[in-house]
């Protein structure tokens, strides 16, 4: 077992096989699951990622998961005023590398690559026995580590990537005799045409509706959603296509059908390199169409629902360590209408967003507190600095033995997509609402939005 007595970065540390006091190099790669997917075959792509820029900065959130003897490495430093705010509340922050680049369109893995002076920092690190820690481990990461000697706290890329696939995740959830939706998974064209007349006989026909999914799918991307046999023939057609124009017949798809859901949850676990798993919480998630929106906590499910999420945590840990991966967990799950647990829709072998809550949890969310990890996206007229957020929020901020407001866990990605000109650019908040009662909570957060809506330009 993982000492319960632990802080959440001590028993990953622990896990990781390394003394609680061993620095580690933290990495927010964020969308690693792009890397991964590389050389995969999946559904066929519709548009791009216009929020590049903005992901890219979410590498600002392991500033608070790291601790005071760690780095982190950065596309850019943090704000000073920020820096001053999370003073303020007693942080003690670990020391700050930025890449020598920053392309708004790359991941702070791929500007480390291209960044000699920063290279240079992570060799003497190395020298004094620090690992690398990524938001995932991907063949980017790895040449980081080849180019500065500094050794890698997870397993190889080519296992992590293995235990991330959501065929991964339904290979396991039959193997251990978990419930899980009926569903078929699919390495190759004629496995997914297959797939698809048995989901046009059993679920389509049933009125029900069919998922089907990338293995690397993230963040609402690579998910299709069908409701009638017309639509399902035509993916395959598409997928056929692709196959035809590539040469190969090979895919990575998963076709599932669409369970209906009461409450999204996200659980988490730790698991070391012998084997031990430690459960860490289970938090209820906010999603929109597949995309991730945030967390409430703690979540509003049953004593018998946290036990059973707890007993397959140590089940689902145990094989992955089995098959060689260690570190963190994150389990997407839900709880379905009729009152069912569906424990595996997919399988995160990464940080997850509620990883980067851990601090701040121990520290500021005691029991018996509510809380709602949140982002409110917003439209401004040119770079803000931290002030602004302060004069914006006043009292509604968290302070020191305030108890009660947005403690702000990533300000990057406020000025991510910012131009030099000041014209209006998309922008993005993220924070932890903390409150004593659920409906302070909610009064909050409707103060917040109203608030903030208000410094759009085009706001009457």
């Amino acid at each position: 077992m993982l000492p319960q007595s632990l802080t959440f970065l001590q028993g990953v540390k622990h896990a990781c096989a390394h003394p609680p006091g061993t620095p580690f190099v933290l990495l927010g790669n964020f969308e690693v699951e792009d890397e991964w997917s590389r050389d995969e075959t999946g559904l066929p792509t519709v548009g791009g990622r216009s929020s590049a820029a903005i992901v890219n900065r979410m590498d600002e959130f392991a500033l608070l998961l790291a601790g005071e003897d760690d780095h982190v490495v950065l596309k850019s430093a943090p704000d000073r005023g920020y820096l001053d705010y999370l003073q303020e509340l007693g942080l003690r922050l670990p020391g700050v590398l930025v890449t020598d680049v920053n392309d708004p369109d790359r991941t702070v893995s791929q500007d480390a690559v291209d960044s000699p002076e920063l290279q240079e920092r992570l060799r003497e690190l190395a020298d004094r026995g620090a690992r690398l820690w990524p938001h995932g481990m991907s063949a980017v990461e790895e040449r980081l580590c080849e180019r500065t000697g500094m050794h890698s706290a997870l397993p190889p890329a080519s296992v992590v990537k293995t235990v991330n696939s959501k065929i991964y995740s339904r290979r396991l959830a039959h193997a251990l005799d978990l419930p899980q939706a009926r569903g078929w998974t699919c390495a190759s064209v004629d496995e997914f045409a297959e797939a698809a007349e048995e989901a046009i006989a059993t679920s389509l026909s049933a009125g029900r509706r069919v998922g089907v999914k990338d293995a690397y799918g993230v963040s609402g991307k690579g998910i299709v959603v069908i409701d009638d046999e017309r639509r399902m023939r035509q993916l395959v057609r598409m997928v056929q296509r692709t196959a035809a124009k590539t040469g190969s017949p090979w895919v990575s798809l998963v076709v599932e059908e669409w369970a209906d859901k009461a409450v999204d949850l996200n659980y988490h676990f730790t698991v070391s390199t012998h084997g031990a798993v430690r459960f860490d919480f289970v938090k209820e998630a906010i999603t929109d169409r597949g995309v991730h929106k945030g967390h409430r906590f703690p979540a509003r499910i049953s004593d018998r629902h946290a036990a059973e999420l707890e007993e397959y945590a140590a089940r689902i840990g145990a094989r992955m360590a089995a098959d060689g991966f260690h570190g963190v967990v994150g389990v997407d799950a839900i709880v379905t209408t009729d009152g069912g647990l569906l424990p595996v829709l997919e399988i995160n072998a990464r940080n997850n967003m509620s990883t980067y809550q851990t601090g701040i949890q121990e520290r500021f969310i005691p029991p018996g507190t509510v809380a709602l990890a949140r982002q409110y996206e917003l439209r401004l007229a040119g770079r803000r600095d931290f002030g602004w957020l302060r004069r914006t929020l006043g009292e509604l901020l968290f302070t020191p033995g305030g108890g009660l407001g947005l403690l702000v866990n990533n300000f990057a990605t406020v000025n991510a997509a910012a131009d030099d000109d000041g014209r209006p650019h998309q922008a993005r908040l993220y924070g932890l609402l903390i409150a004593d009662t659920q409906d302070a909570l909610d009064a909050l957060d409707a103060a917040i939005a109203t608030r903030l809506r208000k410094e759009e330009p085009d706001h009457v």
